[in-house]
């Protein structure tokens, strides 16, 4: 079974059916099933998600990119810290950068001040980092290739009726 091309489905819609994916590969029902399933072993497939744009909805989130400065340890480099910080809720990502920091770190949260007070009390104090910037995020405009920019010819052109 060609498992790039079945990765590809499902990367691009997680709401694809066995059957429909059994089809778009010319494979049947079982073999499908079974390679999804011992890519999940595998921790090839770590996940099946949903894109939302908060932005549309009436939720408080807020978006962080916190740019963390951090002195490496003898033996262990930066793998330590980082497994001490992607243990918090808060983290939904974290990247080894090149560059002037050592990490990015993606954290949500409801207001400005969460997130301002997990980065002061908890992150920052974390032995081994040396410093810490927050960025906050302010507006989306794509997430994982999707655009949440609206056209103006998906923009409702009726005029709103008031009593």
């Amino acid at each position: 079974m060609k498992e790039t091309m079945l990765l590809s489905l499902l990367e691009n819609n997680a709401k694809l059916s066995v059957t429909d994916l059994a089809m778009a590969l010319n494979e049947c029902e079982k073999d499908v099933t079974n390679t999804i399933k011992e890519l999940e072993r595998k921790k090839v497939i770590c996940g099946y998600h949903t894109l939302i744009n908060w932005e549309r909805t009436n939720q408080d989130k807020v978006k962080a990119l916190i740019q963390i400065r951090a002195n490496p340890e003898r033996d262990y480099g930066y793998d330590r810290i980082a497994e001490k910080i992607c243990h918090f809720t808060e983290v939904d990502s974290m990247y080894l950068l090149s560059g002037e920091t050592e990490f990015m770190v993606i954290i949500n949260g409801k207001t400005m001040q969460e997130v301002a007070h997990f980065v002061g009390s908890r992150l920052a104090p974390i032995e081994g980092v040396a410093g810490t910037s927050t960025l906050f995020v302010l507006k989306q405009y794509k997430k994982s290739g999707v655009s949440f920019i609206e056209s103006e010819d998906q923009k409702d052109e009726r005029l709103v009726v008031t009593a």
